[in-house]
């Protein structure tokens, strides 16, 4: 971390700061007491009050907040004002994390680099990341979420981004938001908070963000499928004026179209189109991300369990139908959570869907119903009995549901019993 002297946050009066004294410099805010040591800030979020002895035996100072997402805020906004790093922000309704995680592998061979990690994207997650810039950094890869107006204008206020990235505009928190055109606006906060000269990498087909891309003093790059050619984890992506070849390490299309926003961005950067191939290499996508394992009997599962919302569930689902081949198909399908009034016509067409790709499907959670199952659970504790009675050798096998169902670990579960499948066994 850039070093912040001890009186710089002590004039901040976030809480109770213990530890040290004004000589300090500190050079890490962690919220971990287990990864502390001398130099660094312990923030006690939550149940943390617990372990501030043990952070200050380990040679740091401590923070017990008066307000815990103000005080990180504040820290994190004192860092981000010593580095002259590009900020970008991820932001959409669909595949953030991947698109944070492949725009931050490009970036990396080519300038000191740091990148969310995993979906740390919340008030707690921003400033968590911000905290890691260093004196070298000059490209922040930083994924913001959202669940209502306000939220993301208030994350820029701390991350100040220079470049956007706006993934995809669909149906999310509409409990809260009502309509999709609110969640564009909710994600659109973002290319408000963009200085003049800054970039904006918006979908070509996003009718709800054009009444926010009125502004002149910003480029607008629009990110179009029509610009890309995909086939086996082989790319060809056209951005600008240039063509790029790249050999990427996943098959969905989807992700093939998140990786050409990531490298619009990349080029908005200033980064060599003609080297992108460098980081491209070393792209990992975060865990339950379309994770593909090989089942005996030459079947596989997706892993797609992080989360789900109907465009994300529609693209999993086509995926699935185009990996299947002649083998057969199954989905299992949690709720889709946050969905609001719409919940079950939005969860009939999915099943509707997955009927007319010839997907049987296993739907788990009261909601999962509508998907007009060929079997149901209520929850995802049974879904592994149930599997392991209706799957066989051979099948191809989608695992996707929004978080609160918990179907992470149902692809190694199935990977798991599918062993007895084996000749070999």
């Amino acid at each position: 971390m850039i070093p912040v002297r001890w009186d710089e946050i002590a004039d901040l009066e976030l809480g109770r700061l213990e530890g040290s004294g004004p000589g300090m410099l500190v050079t890490g805010v962690k919220a971990d007491s287990r990864e502390v040591g001398p130099g660094d800030l312990f923030v006690a979020l939550n149940t943390g009050v617990r372990y501030l002895d043990e952070a200050r035996d380990r040679g740091a100072a401590t923070l017990v907040p008066d307000d815990q997402e103000a005080a990180l805020a504040d820290i994190a906004a004192l860092v981000r004002s010593k580095s002259d790093a590009q900020v970008v922000a991820v932001v959409g309704s669909t595949g953030k994390t991947s698109t944070k995680d492949i725009l931050g592998a490009l970036c990396a061979p080519h300038a000191p680099t740091i990148s969310s990690e995993r979906s740390l994207n919340n008030e707690i997650g921003l400033p968590l990341t911000l905290v890691r810039l260093e004196r070298d950094t000059k490209i922040v890869v930083a994924e913001m979420g959202m669940r209502g107006i306000g939220q993301i204008s208030a994350l820029c206020i701390v991350a100040r981004p220079t470049v956007v990235i706006v993934t995809h505009i669909g149906p999310e928190h509409l409990e809260l938001l009502g309509t999709v055109e609110q969640v564009a606006e909710a994600n659109a906060e973002a290319i408000a908070a963009l200085p003049p000269g800054g970039t904006a990498v918006v979908p070509a087909d996003a009718p709800g963000l054009e009444p926010h891309l009125g502004r002149d003093d910003i480029e607008v790059r629009r990110v179009d499928p029509r610009d890309l050619e995909f086939d086996a984890g082989h790319g060809r992506f056209r951005v600008g004026a240039q063509v790029v070849d790249l050999e990427l390490p996943f098959t969905q299309r989807h992700q093939a179209v998140n990786t050409l926003a990531a490298l619009h961005a990349y080029a908005a950067l200033g980064l060599p189109l003609d080297r992108a191939g460098e980081g491209a290499r070393a792209i990992e996508l975060s865990p339950w991300r379309g994770e593909e394992l090989r089942l005996p009997g030459g079947g596989l599962v997706v892993n797609d369990a992080y989360n789900a919302n109907p465009d994300s569930m529609r693209a999993a689902l086509e995926h699935l139908a185009e990996r299947a081949g002649p083998r057969r198909r199954v989905a299992i399908l949690g709720e889709m959570a946050e969905l609001g009034e719409s919940s079950h016509d939005f969860h009939r067409r999915i099943g509707e869907l997955a009927n007319d790709l010839d997907v049987e499907v296993i739907g788990v959670g009261e909601r999962a119903r509508a998907y007009d199952p060929a079997a149901w659970v209520p929850t995802a504790d049974q879904v592994a009995g149930v599997a392991r009675s209706f799957l066989r050798p051979g099948d191809a096998v989608l695992v996707k549901a929004s978080r609160a169902v918990g179907l992470e670990g149902i692809a190694e579960e199935i990977a798991n019993f599918a062993e007895a499948w084996s000749p070999s066994s």
